[in-house]
């Protein structure tokens, strides 16, 4: 009797997204984390003494915390070998032309400038330390619409920008929260006056080049009463045999009957540590809506976070977190319920294969005062062979019950009676368990908008060899 074939099924085929550049920069910092690096990094932005401060005090509260140690490992994370600061060869321009041959072909391949043409209001993208292109539609403008990189919005925009910068993720929220406030850089500034409905999409695009490197940009968007926009954001890095680290920082403000939609594909490559906090604050009638895609990476930790501090706030959480070999992705959400009638919905999926870990790590919090809040928890994971792993790890802290709340739960494979069925519709085996896969991502997939669906279902395109077993 002939042995069947073991079933392949191929990594995510990361193409473009592995090319590398020469690596070349302006400035870039000595490896590991000093007060003299951190006081470089202030000198050579030129900013305001109250920054460096900032900075200066995040380092001290970076060095009296202890590493996590309740989620993923991270004792291959060597801080002294990582360079945290590199201005790229490059000034921000408006003008892509203006852009370096070398930089502006890597995001010619992803897709950016033809994005912007097609379906966009506003680009940025970060080229490692810096941002090195931003334009906005000048509509928009006359709208009094704000989307800049974050030090120009630190000179032109100082009071807002002091206001807010990292009163959600406050350093000593965790430790690389406080290594984020000693060594930020690049990131995108936001800010939709009240009424203004921002119709098509804004994003920004941060691409890490460097080996060995850090990236902390910060993205901070402000939508005032009334105010709708979506903003998009995309990361990718190519692989190196040494460790990169991204420790980024989003802090959203989401004003009285005002919507935001934050969307992410993070495709970070397979030597990176993905340590990244994402919160938002949600006022009375607001809405946050969060569709994030979580790929690549080494480990990633990654919790997107919603505070619903007024009356009938909404939270809406859609994400999707593929693990392969060497990966252990530990993603999910949080969700505060901190006023009365307010509401939220997670839906959370994830793949995992040939040995990779998903795991769902969620928070549920309501408060005493947050009576008639509503919630639904949905977590599946869909592990593709014996070898793989996945959890989930739901903590659920109601302080009233005047409440509806529901959680769901769901650990499978791919059923083999599934499989068989479609076979003996003409099916092929590859075909069956793709359109499998594809019917599992679809709910996430046709959230996002078209371009990043289309990256979307590139990045998890399988390919199957051989039959069952």
């Amino acid at each position: 009797m002939e042995k069947k074939k073991r079933t392949y099924i191929a990594d995510i085929q990361r193409g473009i997204y592995d090319q590398k550049n020469e690596f070349k920069y302006k400035y870039k910092s000595e490896k590991g984390l000093t007060s003299k690096i951190v006081k470089e990094i202030s000198r050579e932005k030129n900013e305001p003494q109250w920054m460096l401060d900032f900075r200066l005090k995040s380092l001290e509260i970076y060095n009296s915390k202890p590493v996590p140690t309740w989620g993923p490992d991270l004792s291959d994370l060597d801080i002294d070998n990582i360079v945290h600061y590199i201005r790229p060869d490059a000034d921000i321009s408006t003008d892509w032309d203006e852009v370096p041959e070398d930089i502006k072909k890597t995001f010619d391949s992803l897709g950016i400038p033809e994005a912007e043409k097609k379906s966009l209001a506003g680009v940025g993208a970060q080229y490692d330390s810096e941002i090195v292109y931003h334009n906005i539609k000048q509509e928009l403008v006359d709208q009094g619409v704000v989307y800049t990189d974050m030090e120009t919005a630190m000179k032109d925009y100082e009071d807002i920008v002091k206001e807010h910068f990292m009163k959600l993720v406050p350093p000593n929220d965790h430790k690389f929260a406080a290594l984020h406030g000693a060594v930020w850089s690049g990131g995108s500034f936001v800010y939709v006056p009240e009424g203004v409905k921002v119709d098509i999409p804004l994003q920004s695009y941060f691409r890490l080049n460097a080996p060995g490197a850090g990236q902390f940009e910060h993205t901070l968007i402000i939508v005032e009463k009334g105010a709708e926009v979506h903003f998009i954001e995309g990361c990718s890095a190519p692989k190196y045999s040494v460790n990169n680290l991204h420790a980024g920082c989003v802090e959203l403000f989401v004003k009285e009957d005002a919507r935001l939609r934050y969307s992410t594909i993070e495709n970070w490559s397979k030597n990176m540590y993905n340590l990244n906090t994402k919160r938002a604050v949600v006022d009375k009638n607001g809405t946050i809506e969060w569709v994030s895609g979580s790929f690549g990476s080494k480990v990633a930790m990654l919790y997107p976070m919603s505070i619903l501090r007024g009356e009938r706030a909404k939270a809406e959480f859609t994400g999707i977190t593929f693990a392969a070999n060497g990966q252990y992705l530990d993603t999910g959400s949080k969700v505060v319920h901190a006023a009365p009638y307010t509401t939220s919905n997670i839906n959370s999926k994830s793949i995992s294969k040939d040995g990779g870990y998903a795991l769902y790590r969620g928070l549920l919090r309501v408060a005493p005062n947050a009576h008639g809040s509503k919630s639904t928890v949905s977590c599946e994971s869909l592990m593709l062979d014996n070898e793989s792993n996945s959890d989930t790890i739901p903590i659920i802290d109601l302080k009233n019950d005047d409440i509806d709340i529901g959680h769901e739960a769901k650990i499978g494979r791919i059923s083999d009676e599934a499989i068989f069925y479609l076979m003996s519709r003409g099916i092929s085996e590859e075909e069956a368990k793709a359109m499998i896969v594809r019917g599992f991502v679809e709910p996430i997939a046709k959230e996002l908008p078209l371009e990043y669906a289309v990256e979307l279902n590139n990045l998890i395109k399988i390919e199957l060899e051989g039959t069952i077993g």
